[in-house]
């Protein structure tokens, strides 16, 4: 009971964020849904806009390209508002997003892997690569998961935090600041929601026999 309190507390933060995120998003979708805009088409706005910034990125205007990504933040979070004000929320619709927020991570780091390949930095390059993995699998590990029956939110470093510290980073023109904490933090909560995964599974297990009987 207490180990199921300290999670539910773990995620007030979290749920606080979104319900408030909601709350300043949902003008903006009602504006853009009697616009007559899909919100599909949010989601690739959003893809392209940071697609954009990651060219700026790679060209070394770090400032604009972290104004541009930073822009494309809320437009990222659209999609889904204006989907469920419409009533029409899909399991193919979060599944798009889903993949277009990966593609649009993995975008920016590849930016700012062609901007320290271009400056010949091995170890800048090295040190966006394993940021870039880390993200990849916090949000894979959980995926996984889930496939399986298991749940896994655990963890600092979600999107919303990767974000939060990579945009500043890039408007304030020290990526690499910005680079190392995800490389780190990322990869940290991925082998987080590993090791929860396996103690569900463990627990699955557990609980097995004494249903059998």
């Amino acid at each position: 009971m207490e180990q199921a309190a300290k999670k539910k507390e773990r995620f007030i933060l979290s749920d606080y964020l979104r319900v408030r995120s909601r709350a300043i998003l949902e003008p903006f979708a009602v504006f853009f849904n009697r616009l007559g805009l899909n919100p599909n088409t949010m989601t690739i706005l959003g893809l392209v806009g940071n697609a954009i910034g990651a060219v700026l990125i790679a060209r070394g205007n770090m400032f604009w390209g972290g104004v541009l990504v930073l822009a494309m933040g809320p437009v990222d979070a659209l999609d889904g508002t204006m989907a469920r004000l419409r009533g029409q929320p899909t399991k193919f619709g979060a599944f798009v997003d889903s993949v277009t927020d990966r593609y649009s991570e993995l975008v920016i780091f590849g930016g700012m892997l062609v901007y320290y390949q271009q400056q010949y930095k091995g170890l800048e390059m090295l040190i966006v690569y394993i940021a870039a993995a880390g993200s990849v699998l916090v949000s894979y590990v959980r995926a996984r998961g889930q496939s399986l029956g298991y749940d896994t939110k655990v963890g600092l470093f979600s999107r919303f935090e990767r974000f939060a510290v990579l945009t500043p980073a890039l408007i304030l023109n020290i990526p690499m600041v910005g680079a190392v904490l995800i490389a780190v933090f990322s990869n940290i909560t991925a082998l987080q929601r590993i090791l929860d995964v396996r103690r569900q599974a463990l627990l699955d297990t557990s609980k097995k026999p004494m249903q059998g009987g």
